[in-house]
């Protein structure tokens, strides 16, 4: 499986399940898939992980940096 593969799967995943968020979707593959967590990072693109941080900005789940924005 190449990064693009993988990250089109994470995709389809948050957009099945409205209320779940990119990292719950990347676990809950590896989950269903029986792989580590940690062997998916290399798969991880560029576009995916800006979502990622995107997403996590917005829950407060990133340490540091600018605060979060208001609804």
């Amino acid at each position: 499986m190449n990064s693009k593969e993988f990250s089109l799967i994470i995709e389809d995943i948050v957009k099945r399940h409205k209320d779940m968020s990119y990292v719950d979707a990347i676990v809950k593959y590896c989950e269903e898939n029986t792989i580590e967590v940690e062997t998916t990072a290399r798969l991880i693109t560029k576009q995916l992980k800006e979502k990622i941080q995107h997403q996590s900005a917005q829950l407060n789940l990133l340490k540091g940096g600018k605060p979060g924005v208001l609804p």
